[in-house]
C-alpha cells in the first residue's frame, strides 16, 4: 500500500534559508513519491544554501521565488489558492517573524497571506534562537491563528552544536503532511502540560547469546502516537521496544529497551507521575525458563522442547495501581474464529483488564484490509471505552488513528 494520501493533491513546499534547507530535498522527494503535485518556493536565501537545478529537477517544476516572476498570472495568488497544504521547511526564526507579523515582502510571505489551506511550519535553529522570547511569542501567535507549528529535534546543529532546533527528519515531516492532508483539524495543542508515556515495539526475550523469541511488532503505531501527542502539546516518555529502525520523533524522551521485564520497569517508573499510559507495544506473554549461556548448536544434544513461563502483565499492573486521574490505553491485537469475532474478544479483554480505553486491531495471515495492523504504514480497528463506548477507526494512516487515540484521551483529560 502506498504511503500517500488520494493522489495529486497540490502541496507548496516553502524553503527558507537556512542550513537546514539540504533536507528539503529528500522532503520534496517524499512527497512526489506519495502522488502529489509539489510547487517549490524558495526563498533567495534558500537557494544560496541549494540551487533552483536540484529543486526543478525533484519537482518536475520551475522554482519560483521572485515576485515579479510571471507577474500577470498573479502568482502568490493563483499559488495560494490552488494548494491544499502548504509545508515551510526549514522554518527560519525570520521566516517565523515574517509570517507572524503578516508582511508579504517576498513569494513565500506573500504566498501564505492568500493560502486557506492547512499550513505547517518547521522550524530549524540554533537552540539560543528557538528558546527566545521573541520566537516563542511568535510561535505561539501562529498556532492562535492556526498554523501547525511542529516542535523541532534536538540533536546536532552547525558545527559542533547541539541541543534543540534542529529540523525533524523528512519522514516525520512527510508523515504530518500526510495527516494534514486526511484530517485537517488533527494536530490541536489539547495536550499542553500533560505527561504521556507511550510504549511501542515488539520485545526480544532471549533464548541464548544469538537467538530470541519476539514477534513481528514494527513499532510504527507506537512511534505515530508518540509523534503525534508530542506536536499536541504533551511531554512524551516513549519506551520503545524491538523496532524496524525507526527513526525517533522529534521532541519525545526515547528510553530503549529490549526484554518484557525491561519494558515493565520503564513504563511503571515513567507512569508514576503519567496522566495517561497508552500500551502499544506487543510485548511477550512469555519467555524461555532458562536462557543457555552458549550458543545452542545442532546435533545430538539439541534441545528437543523450549519450556516456557509467562511474562508480567503490564498492563493489568498499571491498571491495578488505580492512580488517581491517569487514563490507561491498552491495545489488542485480534484474530476471529468459528464461535466469536475479532470486537467480541476485544470487549471481552477489555473488560478483563479494565483499562479506560482499549484500540482492537484484527491481525491474522489472510492479507486484506482487516489485516493490516503488523509492520504496515495503514491501520484500522475499533476504540472501545469502559464507559461502554465504541468507536470505529477507518483505515487510514497510523498517524491518524494516533490522533483518534489522543482525541479521546484529551476528551476525558479535560
Amino acid at each position: 500500500m502506498s504511503d500517500g494520501v488520494a493522489p495529486s493533491k497540490e502541496i507548496v513546499l516553502g524553503v527558507s534559508g537556512g542550513i537546514a534547507a539540504y533536507k528539503a530535498c529528500e522532503l520534496l522527494r517524499r512527497l512526489r513519491e506519495a502522488g502529489h503535485r509539489v510547487q517549490v518556493v524558495a526563498t533567495p536565501n534558500a537557494l544560496t544554501f541549494v540551487g533552483a537545478a536540484t529543486f526543478e529537477a525533484l519537482s518536475g517544476r520551475e522554482v519560483l521565488s521572485g515576485v515579479f516572476e510571471h507577474v500577470p498570472e498573479v502568482t502568490h495568488v493563483a499559488l495560494g489558492r490552488r494548494a491544499d497544504l502548504v509545508v515551510c521547511a526549514p522554518a527560519t526564526a525570520d521566516l517565523l517573524a515574517r509570517l507572524a507579523a503578516g508582511r508579504a515582502d517576498d513569494l513565500l510571505t506573500s504566498t501564505l497571506l492568500t493560502a486557506r489551506c492547512p499550513v505547517l511550519a518547521v522550524p530549524a535553529m540554533h537552540t539560543e534562537m528557538w528558546e527566545h522570547p521573541a520566537t516563542r511569542d511568535n510561535v505561539a501567535t501562529l498556532r492562535r491563528r492556526g498554523t501547525v507549528v511542529l516542535e523541532p529535534a534536538s540533536g546536532r546543529l552547525t558545527g559542533a552544536d547541539s541541543g534543540a532546533g534542529r529540523l525533524p527528519e523528512p519522514v516525520e515531516i512527510a508523515e504530518f503532511a500526510r495527516l494534514l492532508l486526511e484530517e485537517p483539524a488533527t494536530l490541536p495543542r489539547d495536550l499542553e502540560g500533560r505527561h504521556v508515556v507511550v510504549s511501542a515495539g515488539g520485545t526480544a526475550e532471549p533464548l541464548d547469546p544469538v537467538r530470541t523469541l519476539g514477534n513481528r511488532s514494527s513499532g510504527r503505531q507506537g512511534y505515530a502516537l508518540a509523534r503525534v501527542a508530542a506536536q499536541r502539546g504533551a511531554h512524551v516518555t516513549l519506551v520503545a521496544g524491538t523496532t524496524a529502525d525507526l527513526e525517533p520523533p522529534a521532541a519525545v524522551d526515547l528510553v530503549a529497551v529490549r526484554t518484557t521485564e525491561e519494558m515493565r520497569r520503564a513504563v511503571v517508573d515513567a507512569a508514576k507521575d503519567a496522566d495517561a499510559v497508552v500500551m502499544a507495544a506487543a510485548v511477550a506473554d512469555f519467555r524461555p525458563t532458562a536462557v543457555a549461556g552458549f550458543k545452542i548448536k545442532k546435533g545430538d544434544d539439541e534441545p528437543t522442547a523450549i519450556h516456557l513461563t509467562r511474562n508480567p502483565d503490564i498492563l493489568a499492573e498499571l491498571v491495578t495501581e488505580q492512580v488517581p486521574g491517569r487514563l490507561v490505553v491498552g491495545f489488542a491485537a485480534e484474530t476471529g474464529d468459528e464461535d466469536h469475532d475479532v470486537l467480541s474478544y476485544g470487549r471481552a479483554k477489555l473488560a478483563r483488564k479494565g483499562c479506560d480505553l482499549l484500540v482492537v486491531n484484527a491481525v491474522g495471515a489472510g492479507g486484506g484490509a482487516h489485516h493490516s495492523a503488523f509492520e504496515g504504514a495503514d491501520n484500522e480497528g475499533w476504540l472501545l471505552g469502559s464507559d461502554g463506548s465504541s468507536v470505529q477507526l477507518p483505515m487510514g494512516s497510523k498517524a491518524a488513528l494516533a490522533a483518534r487515540v489522543w482525541d479521546a484521551v484529551a476528551a476525558r483529560l479535560g
